[in-house]
């Protein structure tokens, strides 16, 4: 059986394939019935309320912030977004970094590479794109293109200007009906991550999520107990195949008492 809800979903707003309009025939063909939007570090234009109906589809405004902590960054999933100037603001600063750093990638790739890219880096960049790129017109493939050449501690990585865990968290608690730390078994130390959810600003746990390997959730399940946190789950699409992680319709209805 398909989730209900896929909570975890990017699309060309941010660095997924899939356009918002794709979202329901994306969603149809998966079998799940509600989506929420994560792009990151940018909200969707096209979506002005913190809950919608897409081609009857019911979407949730969302968010994905990466964030500067002692476990190193990690990502926090802001649901039923109504945002505020300060964190319009910070979006701002974010995608100006996002932009400034696609390039300093793409220059060096380019060089690296000794080809041009097809690819300009404008808001929402990010290095998903770039890989597809170096995928495009190298003998890379997307996968390469992140452990060769973009990945962390590769020739052409290029560090993020991030917020620091109590800012980000603070600033996605004042404008969203639920903060979750996003996959918290893909981080390096997941205990330490975890810890994060004993925050007042955090109060849900990505707990359903497709790791592309076998995994063991008893930490997120103690700290689902420890903290009363409300369990998420997506398959952090960034292309159109939905439902490959998330939510039956007891664990929605949980999430849904925390959306306005």
């Amino acid at each position: 059986m398909p989730p209900v809800a896929d909570l975890h979903v990017h699309t060309t707003n941010s660095d997924g394939t899939m356009s918002l309009h794709e979202v329901p025939h994306a969603a149809r063909t998966a079998g799940v019935e509600i989506v929420a939007i994560t792009d990151h570090e940018r909200l969707h234009d096209d979506l002005d309320t913190p809950t919608d109906d897409l081609d009857g589809v019911p979407v949730i405004h969302g968010i994905e912030l990466r964030v500067e902590t002692d476990a190193g960054q990690v990502d926090l999933l802001g649901y039923g977004v109504e945002p505020t100037p300060e964190l319009a603001r910070e979006i701002d600063r974010l995608q100006a970094d996002r932009v400034e750093r696609g390039h300093a990638i793409v220059d060096c790739a380019e060089d690296r590479l000794d080809t041009e890219l097809p690819l300009e880096p404008a808001a929402g960049i990010g290095r998903p794109d770039i890989a597809r790129a170096i995928a495009d017109v190298t003998e890379y493939d997307y996968q390469g293109a992140f452990e060769e050449v973009i990945g962390r501690g590769c020739p052409c990585f290029v560090a993020r200007n991030l917020p620091d865990f109590e800012r980000g968290a603070a600033l996605l608690a004042e404008t969203c009906g639920l903060v979750s730390l996003a996959h918290p078994l893909r981080y390096g130390d997941p205990e330490t991550a975890l810890e994060l959810t004993g925050s007042a600003y955090v109060d849900g746990v990505e707990r359903h999520y497709e790791y592309g390997r076998s995994v063991d959730p008893t930490p997120v399940d103690r700290a689902i107990e420890r903290h009363d946190l409300v369990p998420t789950g997506g398959s952090d699409a960034h292309d159109d195949v939905l439902g490959r992680a998330g939510l039956d319709r007891e664990g929605f209805d949980r999430v849904a008492k925390r959306l306005p």
